[in-house]
């Protein structure tokens, strides 16, 4: 598809802006996690989304009451929920280019739940790209040169999960709004969120507030920012941009935590993100011919 010069530079915009707003929620999951429980990190990231979303979810209330599609909006806020778990433990455990790095793996898994639950057909190129993918996460995560952290497998969960996420919010697309999928994800997860951290409640010191209200705005910015830059770029450029965010964050982890920048965690998400795009590339040219 041809974009105008404008779109492009307007996508490109976009994207430092979804960028900027991943690394800013991290960060401040990061942060937060130093004075609360995980489970109470969900919970206060999901709450402020509900504070935002409820300016604008009177558009979307009369779909809301249909309660349409509710069983599949459950199913897939219970697993982005799991998922969004097992991220902010990696978040808080590893180097944040190691969390990040193994979180590309998550387009091989939109494929294999899109051939699984949509029907969708699985490419000689995806199959390819797959077993790049899984190449790339064992240089991160290297088995048998010492001692695997638990906490990659959890992210690599999480990837697994949102991938799951991705694929049922397709299929709730069909007869849901975009507006409606975000306000019923903010109304399912909120309450998920505090059952959760009920069981592990800490006092909350009010200097964590800044950090909780960055980590829930940067945490909406990041998909609306995401959004806007798909209508005006094709996913070939979205993803090597959207790469960035790895050195990126490596360079935060290096600056504000100390993290030493691993030759192999790099070396691995070259792999994933040249596998991915070997994929997208070969699946557009046999879509134009």
């Amino acid at each position: 598809m041809t974009r105008s010069p404008r779109a492009s530079v307007n996508g490109i915009i976009w994207m430092a802006g979804a960028i900027a707003s991943f690394i800013g929620m991290t960060v401040a999951s990061r942060e937060m996690a130093q004075g609360m429980s995980i489970r109470q990190v969900l919970f206060f990231r999901a709450l402020v989304g509900l504070a935002i979303v409820a300016v604008f979810a009177h558009r979307v209330w009369p779909e809301i009451r249909q309660m349409r599609q509710f069983r599949g909006h459950l199913l897939r806020n219970i697993v982005h929920f799991i998922a969004q778990y097992f991220w902010t433990i990696g978040v808080v455990m590893l180097p944040l280019a190691s969390v990040f790095a193994l979180e590309f793996t998550m387009p091989i898994w939109v494929a294999v739940f899109a051939w699984a639950l949509l029907g969708e057909n699985i490419s000689t190129a995806r199959l390819l790209a797959t077993l790049g993918g899984f190449l790339g996460v064992v240089l991160i995560v290297r088995p048998g040169m010492g001692t695997v952290d638990p906490a990659a497998g959890l992210v690599l969960l999480a990837a697994v999960g949102y991938g799951l996420s991705i694929v049922l919010v397709k299929r709730l697309s069909r007869q849901s709004s975009a507006g409606a999928i975000v306000v019923w994800m903010m109304l399912i997860q909120t309450p998920l969120g505090l059952l959760s951290a009920l069981t592990d409640w800490q006092p909350i010191d009010w200097s964590t507030w800044p950090w909780i209200l960055l980590a829930g705005a940067g945490a909406l910015s990041a998909h609306f920012c995401l959004a806007q830059a798909l209508r005006r770029l094709d996913a070939t450029i979205i993803m090597p941009v959207d790469f960035l965010r790895v050195p990126l964050i490596a360079a935060v982890g290096y600056l504000l935590y100390d993290e030493g920048i691993d030759l192999w965690v790099v070396i691995g998400a070259g792999v994933i993100l040249l596998s991915n795009l070997y994929a997208l590339r070969a699946e557009t040219r046999a879509s134009l011919a």
